[in-house]
């Protein structure tokens, strides 16, 4: 891996090789297309131009994204719509449980906009949202990718005393990086949402996530995952950032997939998590139930 000193490429927007992905196509993905149209909701896969939308929707899955499709913050990594959200619609916990009874999944990963209008935040819908989940898929898995909730303790509590098996809030970036990268959001204070789960929850598992090729240096990625590691965190994912549009964040490198095998070894020699996952095309949701299933039959 590389050193402070390294002189990284200059921004580009031309894909290397491994980074190109086929159109999404298949009998499977339109099933799960019309599905969603039809019980109204959104996923993070479309929302955000996930690369693996073809992918996860062929093999009959999907990332729902609730609370709306507007985001009350400014991050400049991604695509998902900003501005003023619109109400919370309240019976979305229901549709999303449907929906996924539906697919049939084993494993059911809800995240969301960040709602700083709402008084909690929105975290009761997060809650009430795995509340259905578990009366139509009570051996499901439920992972949550959640906002900070500016580290209130009640948010956390609200969402952490519904018990998801999994609590996911990504780092994104490197500490140097964060005020440019998430304005409203806060490098520590995601730190701490993290341990604060981990701590008072113990029997959930902890999980986050980081990008890679926003100008970082490996040995700024490599403190961020000491920081994950002291937070408590047990499940973390490292993929290649990709900028949604000229209006974004240009991507300063691609990393190719060796670079992310020698990230995975170093990690492993060094780093205590349950799981870890880390390649071009790894995002926080994309195969969960393999990153679980690392632990559950490790």
């Amino acid at each position: 891996m590389a050193t402070e000193n390294e002189n990284y490429n200059k921004p580009t927007r031309r894909l290397p090789v491994w980074l190109k992905r086929p159109l999404p196509h298949g009998r499977e993905y339109v099933k799960i297309e019309n599905l969603l149209k039809d019980l109204h909701l959104h996923t993070v896969c479309r929302s955000a131009n996930c690369p693996n939308l073809g992918e996860c929707w062929s093999a009959g899955t999907a990332t729902f994204m609730i609370l709306g499709k507007t985001c009350s913050r400014q991050c400049k990594f991604c695509a998902v719509e900003k501005g003023t959200p619109s109400p919370i619609e309240l019976d979305e916990p229901l549709r999303v449980a449907q929906a996924a009874q539906a697919m049939n999944l084993r494993h059911v990963v809800i995240t969301s906009v960040t709602r700083d209008d709402l008084p909690d935040e929105g975290a009761g819908h997060f809650a009430q949202t795995i509340i259905e989940l578990r009366k139509i898929l009570p051996t499901s898995a439920i992972e949550v990718l959640t906002p900070d909730f500016h580290c209130r303790r009640d948010c956390l509590d609200t969402v952490a005393r519904a018990e998801p098996r999994i609590f996911n809030h990504n780092l994104e970036t490197v500490e140097s990086l964060t005020p440019q990268i998430r304005p409203q959001a806060d490098y520590h204070r995601s730190l701490a949402v993290l341990k604060y789960v981990r701590t008072n929850f113990p029997a959930i598992y902890v999980k986050s996530g980081l990008m890679v090729g926003l100008g970082e240096t490996d040995d700024q990625l490599r403190q961020s995952l000491r920081d994950l590691a002291d937070a408590g965190c047990q499940i973390v994912t490292v993929g290649q950032y990709l900028a949604p549009s000229v209006n974004h964040c240009p991507t300063q490198r691609y990393l190719s997939p060796e670079w992310f095998d020698q990230l995975t070894l170093w990690t492993r020699e060094n780093l205590p998590f349950l799981a870890f996952a880390a390649s071009p095309f790894v995002r926080s949701s994309y195969l969960a139930h393999e990153l679980l299933n690392q632990i559950i039959f490790s």
